[in-house]
């Protein structure tokens, strides 16, 4: 399985912007077939699927964020992105990237997941 470290979480006002940054350790030919996705998880809500970025670079967003949150990889360093901005108290929770290879019935499947960093929006 692929390790995945994510950081750049943190406190910030509404409005704001963080960028939200994911580590894997894998060798690049791996980390560049894999389908990559950022997931978040609020106080007593399920994780929800935020944004992904397939090994072709097709991106797709979850409508809470589009036009406010941009994901992005780079194969060369093995590093995936999450640009946020006009951050509200609602996009408050624990970011996890997640990565895989698999899908099902046209479906990314994920299954390799970091250990999140916490995003705090104060309105």
């Amino acid at each position: 399985q692929v390790q995945l470290v994510e950081s750049g979480g943190g406190l910030v006002q509404a409005g704001g912007s963080l960028r939200l940054s994911c580590a894997a350790s894998t060798n690049g030919i791996i980390f560049r077939a894999n389908n990559l996705a950022w997931y978040r998880q609020a106080p007593g809500k399920e994780r929800e699927v935020v944004a992904s970025v397939a090994s072709s670079g097709f991106t797709k967003y979850a409508d809470s964020v589009k036009g406010r949150f941009t994901i992005s990889r780079d194969n060369a360093e093995k590093m995936l992105y999450l640009q946020m901005n006009s951050l509200k108290p609602e996009d408050t929770g624990v970011y996890y990237c997640a990565c895989g290879i698999r899908r099902v019935a046209g479906d990314m499947v994920f299954d390799s997941w970091g250990q999140g960093t916490q995003v705090t929006v104060s309105s």
